[in-house]
């Protein structure tokens, strides 16, 4: 079990703690003398740790002694065997509290410089009758009389059981009659007296020979806590609770102990050999099965970092194998390791995370570390396909890199960015993937198409589970329920029922498959089909036999271990009810008098509110002490929040008691087909209904009473720079089952909003306006809403111009366009209760939108049983809509994209050529392209901006009103063209009409400060300072 002994793993015992302090903290030859005064006093510092550490570890086992000399003398008519084998018998989850103990300060405990290692302990002072009994023994075992050595050794030790001579010589007796395995337990107890870590490593080689595992565990258990540095024996200790955690798995017992020690040892040994690979390979298993991902992530990416700074090139010798032959790629930290630290954050959903690891990771292992420009991509161009269909290139942009990737990385980041939303860079790489032998990539394939099943593009995921179904080697049953799956959710369901129908052929006892068909059965109006199915189950269930206790295995015989090597088996007795449970009447109590608390908060709050509102500082903190009380009650009640939101908020005490089970939905489907087929009255069903009915209060209090609360009380906290536990409240409550309904979400939404714009967090604008948009499809108001919201300024522009918000535009636009012009080519979605374009790209084009409205879209019944081919009773325009062109017309324009701005906004000029705005974007369009080298005619673009400034003039001049917004804008204009003349003109302008206006309203600016200093600038370029600086004294002074 040593390191040792096996050639393919490094000796760990060749690198102490004291000669990595020694290599890390040389000292110099001219050290001065003050510097070596204070080593030595660190080392007594770590000496006196260290033999404290140790006199605490003796104690311990001392204790254990005790325990056991005082089992033996309690059970005096008992053999000594059976009272080791009673008293000794140590459950590993006791013990394990006493190993982390004893492991506490191990890192920094051990052989530092200058200690020196405790021999054996003499023992307790003897009196003259045990020196004289022992004497005896000593000469009857001289003379080969063992069982009279055997008899006077026990009588010395009942009384001194702290002779460690006595155990010895008993121990050697029962050797030399042929008891092995009693000879050990003796050394064993022999062993707790003399506090010696290599007496105790030799014993636990021993039980290893024995197969005694838990002894050896325990051993080697007594040589860590008292020699901490012993990284062999730790090693061991691992190992060795490792493999009884992998025994204990194959007999489907308990395995949490035995995995938490091996956990624990192997986390202690990582301290002392930090970023030891072989440690973090044995370590990443056992962190998977006790689901500590977080931690196992944290030491690999720890890992990570350290082996990129020690070896820059990519690549180096391994630091701890004794006898390096060659580099290695990463100094051992290879592609393996980064394949394993991405799947943990994409595990971890930290999907960023893992892209960044797979990338940088594979350009240090490539030796390319030096290219860091390649981080400032936020795409994976630098490892495109070569050969394959290019991504689309802007001018200036980094071209693709063409680097080689494994497929298994590439597949990483395939996963990564399809999870993260990036769906069109996820598809590069999945292609790549896609375009393997499927036999040799199945279960890349598989992941894929799971990823894609998460994402609901469902006719991705379907394509690629066909191909696993399609092939003998790859295809399950998995694959084929997914598979019909997909086919149902993009609407084929003819072709879904056959899936369910080749799965069902396969396996008769496939209950879920027999209830998805019932479903599609329904759905297509074949009743009798989906009862029948639905009968067969019900069936089914009644004739299952109830699992029985399991029959535990035969004991087995007694064994000469000190511990139970088998596990104890689990009883099947049923556990007794908790204490601390309370009944059905405690809880009704318990709630009515929470009721009453909240009617009393309620009351309190909205007599403060009017305080609050009036400026009293003490009356506002008092309203958000009550509001804060409410709001917590509300969000930690569970019935407002339950995973079947649809159904609404039935009472913290509905009729239905008893948790919707599958029997349960089974039963539902049964009731209702039988309706459908006249079996059943409707009377029946009418009082079953009752059951369902919604309420519209919670505690007395009515669920818009406590909408308004919310926002009220996250409109305060914002105002008191709390946005972060505002919007936190306000997307809670969208998940309750109590606000489901599209009226209530628009509310919310709109909050959510006005927080953000108060905290300019523009980018939560931005996300609530898309999801406004794609719950009222066609409708312009939250078009109108968005822009609103956005005002001015670069963090609002930079949140317009979000990657996110223009392909989603795009994707409403091309909607919109054929909804006009080709309504064939859309498809009413059912999930996400909108048109898309049909055809197998129709949940492709909606994948970002899809994740966001799985837990936005209300689940109206009275919906999903619509038409659900035609979309019927669903709004569709009938003429095009010059808003949302427009819209994305000036996303092209602020972006500076003048040419795609132009190709837009002249479509949005031929819906409506009476718009003033239009023409005025039109016109900064046609100058921004005409300042561009790509423009081919300059002068061209310039008539046609002035054309365009001139309708849009005589557009707006109508309104007197807005006449300095007209000057304005032409000098603006004229200075962009560097026209000053002309620009000085409208600029006065500007100034003349808010001289007039001042002198009837002092705030009557308008736009005279911002022409005042567009006039300065023009008039500090063409060397008129004086006027500049009059303009500055007058209208830009404070």
């Amino acid at each position: 079990m040593s390191l040792r002994d096996h050639s393919d793993e490094p000796d760990f015992d060749q690198r102490t703690e004291s000669s990595d302090d020694a290599s890390e903290y040389e000292e110099s030859e001219d050290a001065s003398e003050e510097e070596s005064e204070d080593d030595d006093e660190d080392v007594d510092d770590r000496d006196a740790v260290a033999d404290a550490e140790e006199t605490r570890a003796e104690a311990a086992i001392e204790g254990d002694f005790d325990r056991l000399v005082q089992g033996i003398r309690q059970g005096a008519a008992a053999s000594g065997a059976a009272l080791l084998g009673k008293d000794w018998d140590f459950d590993l989850a006791e013990k394990e509290a006493e190993f982390r103990d004893d492991l506490r300060a191990a890192s920094g405990v051990g052989r530092t410089k200058g200690s020196r290692k405790r021999g054996r302990r003499a023992g307790p002072v003897l009196s003259q009758q045990v020196k004289a009994l022992i004497g005896e023994g000593n000469q009857a075992y001289v003379d080969n009389d063992l069982p009279e050595t055997i008899r006077i050794m026990q009588e010395v030790i009942r009384i001194e059981p702290r002779a460690p001579a006595a155990w010895s010589v008993l121990a050697q007796c029962y050797a030399d009659r042929g008891e092995p395995q009693r000879a050990l337990q003796l050394r064993i107890m022999g062993a707790h007296l003399l506090h010696d870590a290599d007496e105790w490593e030799r014993l636990a080689r021993q039980s290893l020979e024995m197969g005694h595992s838990k002894e050896a565990l325990y051993c080697f258990g007594k040589v860590t806590s008292l020699d901490p540095a012993n990284v062999n024996a730790l090693w061991d200790r691992a190992t060795l609770a490792k493999s009884i955690g992998e025994l204990r798995t194959a007999s489907r017992s308990h395995t949490c102990a035995p995995n938490l020690l091996a956990r624990n040892a192997l986390l202690t040994l990582l301290k002392r050999l930090p970023h030891n690979l072989t440690v973090l390979d044995e370590l990443r298993p056992l962190l998977i099965e006790l689901a500590e991902l977080p931690l196992c992530a944290t030491l690999f990416a720890a890992a990570f970092a350290h082996y990129h700074a020690a070896f820059p090139s990519g690549a180096g010798r391994d630091p701890f194998d004794p006898a390096p032959a060659a580099d290695v790629p990463g100094g051992g930290f290879g592609p393996l390791h980064l394949l394993v630290l991405a799947d943990l954050h994409n595990t971890l959903g930290a999907h960023e995370q893992a892209v960044a690891v797979i990338r940088s990771g594979y350009r240090w292992l490539q030796g390319r570390a030096a290219q860091r420009w390649w981080d400032a991509c936020e795409d994976d161009r630098e490892y495109d396909v070569d050969g394959r269909e290019g991504r689309p290139r802007a001018e200036g942009e980094v071209q693709p890199g063409m680097y080689p990737l494994d497929v298994n990385a590439r597949h990483r980041l395939a996963i990564a960015r399809i999870k993260m939303g990036d769906v069109e860079e996820g598809k590069r790489h999945a292609g790549a993937i896609l375009a393997q032998d499927v036999a040799e990539y199945a279960p890349l394939f598989a992941e894929i198409a799971d990823a894609y099943y998460e994402r609901e593009m469902y006719a991705d995921a379907g394509h690629i589970y066909e191909i696993l179904g399609a092939d003998a080697g790859t295809s399950s049953l998995y694959v084929i329920l997914q598979a019909a799956a997909c086919r149902r959710m993009v609407g084929d369901l003819k072709e879904a029922a056959e899936m369910y129908e080749h799965v069902i052929a396969a396996d008769q006892a496939h209950n879920e498959a027999k209830f998805k068909l019932a479903e599609i059965y329904e759905i297509l109006n074949e009743p009798r089909k989906a009862l029948d199915l639905v009968l067969q189950i019900i069936d089914a269930r009644k004739r299952r036999p109830r699992a029985g206790a399991a029959d535990e295995p035969p004991p087995e015989p007694g064994s000469s271990s000190l511990f139970e090597e088998r596990a104890r088996a689990k009883g099947k007795a049923p556990a007794a009810r908790p204490a601390n449970r309370l009944t059905p009447a405690q809880l009704r109590a318990l709630e009515a008098q929470k009721e009453r608390e909240t009617a009393q908060g309620w009351r309190r709050v909205r007599e403060l509110w009017a305080r609050a509102q009036a400026g009293e500082p003490e009356a506002e903190r008092e309203w958000l002490v009550e509001a804060e009380k409410l709001v917590e009650a509300f969000r930690e009640t569970r019935n407002l929040f339950l995973a079947s939101r649809h159904l609404g908020f039935r009472g913290m005490f509905p009729r239905t008691a008893r948790k919707l089970s599958a029997e349960q939905s089974e039963e539902s489907m049964a009731s209702r087909l039988q309706l459908e087929l006249g079996i059943i009255t409707r009377t029946k069903v009418k009082s079953e209904g009752a059951k369902g009915e919604r309420l519209n209060a919670f505690r007395t209090i009515t669920f818009d009473d406590w909408l308004r609360l919310f926002m009220q009380y996250a409109f305060l906290l914002t105002k008191r720079d709390q946005y972060d536990m505002a919007q936190e409240i306000l997307r809670h409550i969208t998940f309750s089952n109590a606000y489901q309904t599209r009226s209530a979400q628009d509310t919310i939404r709109i909050a959510l909003m006005a927080c953000a714009i108060h905290a300019r967090k523009f980018g939560t604008v931005v996300e609530q306006s898309r999801k406004l948009v794609n719950a009222h499809q066609f409708n312009n108001e939250p078009l109108r809403i968005l822009l609103a919201s956005l005002g001015s300024g670069l963090q609002a522009t930079d949140a317009f111009l979000a990657s996110t918000l223009s392909k989603h535009l795009l994707r409403e636009l091309k909607v919109a366009d054929a909804a006009v012009k080709n309504k064939d080519a859309l498809r009413w979605n059912p999930t996400l209760r909108r048109y898309g374009p049909g055809g197998a790209s129709s949940k492709a084009d909606d994948a970002d939108d899809a994740l966001e409205e799985d837990a936005d879209v209300p689940k109206d019944d009275s919906v999903l049983t619509a038409d659900k081919s035609s979309g019927a009773g669903a709004f569709l325009p009938t003429k095009d809509n010059p808003i949302n062109v427009a819209l994305y017309g000036q996303l092209c324009l602020a972006s500076r994209s003048y040419q795609s701005a132009l190709f837009y906004l002249l479509h949005a000029y031929d819906y409506c050529p009476h718009d003033p705005m239009i023409c005025l974007c039109l016109a900064i369009a046609s100058f921004g392209r005409a300042m561009q080298r790509q423009a081919d005619n300059r002068h061209h673009l310039v008539a046609q901006g002035t054309a365009f400034l001139s309708q849009y003039r005589k557009l707006r001049g109508a309104d007197a009103a807005g006449m300095d917004e007209v000057e304005y804008n032409f000098g603006r204009a004229f200075q962009q063209l560097g026209l000053y003349t002309l620009a000085v003109r409208h600029y006065e302008r500007v100034l003349e009409m808010a001289e007039i206006r001042l002198q009837t309203d002092e705030q009557a600016y308008g736009l005279a400060r911002e022409a005042a200093y567009n006039l300065s600038q023009v008039y500090v370029i063409t060397g008129a300072t004086p006027l500049a600086q009059e303009l500055y004294r007058r209208w830009l002074s404070i």
